[in-house]
């Protein structure tokens, strides 16, 4: 096979690359770069002479990435990032971020908590760019970030890596949600005893252990777990017309509570505390759109007040 340089290439093969992996398809990066679907097809023919290798291998689900095309995302995302960078320094001062769009890595607590703010804030400081939630937790986070399948990310710890900058933005705890049917007309609140004796849903990648259970087991005490999940969101129907409590993080808990008439309670268990973290990598910053992201969020991260519950709970 002959050398090939850059000059005999065109990059604009590499956005192709970037949208099928993004995408899964070749359909659907052919709807966000706006090409046919055929043209599409084209491109990765070429990418694979290019880089002697399949790239995309079609499953039931679409197109999968090989090997190769895993090692070569990072490098692709990197070298198309500074493109972008180096346009948006053609076009200083421009207004909105129109066909711009940035990947913040974040667990569904999270998002249930501050996804609407977000959305509401970037709307007005960054007009035009699209903000794309994408699930990760604290111990993919940092992975995710140096991988660049994400811009941003908002976890409780586990941003550790040299290449990766960090800021706390606040300390969490944590609260309970039952139904309020279950409760007694008489009690608003939950006793220790209350709270070992009625079932638990727990929220959990393992779907075992919980932060809860370690507590517990200092103390002597057990719980019984009536079911595991792996998304806070679900609680909002599984916990309705039933006796069990889930105790979860308070940001989440309140989001969940205000929407949902699940009631909010303090935890009668004495929780750790957590930090949660923003973070990026030390480049990102470079650009103009993910600068103007985490500006933006972490004026609404430094103002929220994490730990505190709703009047009335």
């Amino acid at each position: 096979m002959s050398d090939i340089d850059i000059e005999s290439t065109d990059l604009n093969l590499l956005k192709v690359f970037e949208a099928i992996y993004d995408e899964g398809g070749a359909g659907r990066a052919a709807l966000r770069l706006g090409l046919t679907q055929s043209a599409v097809s084209a491109a990765l023919a070429r990418l694979r002479l290019v880089y002697a290798d399949p790239l995309f291998v079609r499953t039931g689900r679409g197109l999968a990435p090989s090997r190769r095309a895993r090692e070569l995302r990072p490098i692709i995302g990197e070298a198309l990032d500074k493109c972008r960078q180096s346009l948006s320094l053609a076009r200083p001062g421009e207004a909105g971020f129109a066909g711009r769009s940035v990947t913040l890595g974040l667990s569904d607590d999270f998002e249930i908590a501050l996804g609407r703010e977000a959305i509401a804030a970037l709307a007005t400081a960054a007009p035009g760019l699209r903000l794309i939630f994408r699930q990760t937790h604290s111990r993919l986070a940092a992975d995710m970030l140096m991988a660049r399948e994400v811009d941003l990310v908002i976890a409780s710890g586990g941003l550790t890596a040299p290449a990766l900058q960090r800021v706390t933005v606040g300390q969490g705890g944590y609260a309970c949600l039952v139904d309020p049917a279950s409760l007694p007309q008489d009690r608003g609140g939950l006793s220790l005893a209350d709270f070992t004796a009625r079932p638990h849903v727990l929220v959990s990648s393992g779907g075992f252990i919980g932060v809860v259970d370690e507590v517990l087991h200092g103390l002597g005490l057990k719980r019984r777990v009536l079911a595991a999940t792996t998304h806070f969101s679900a609680l909002a129907f599984l916990l309705r017309g039933g006796d069990a409590l889930a105790t979860l993080p308070t940001h989440a808990a309140r989001g969940l509570a205000q929407v949902t008439g699940l009631r909010l309670l303090p935890c009668p268990v004495a929780m750790p505390g957590y930090a949660i973290e923003m973070g990026w990598r030390a480049d990102a910053l470079r650009d103009e759109a993910v600068a103007a992201v985490r500006h933006c969020l972490l004026g609404l991260l430094q103002g929220y007040r994490w730990t505190a519950a709703p009047a009335g709970a």
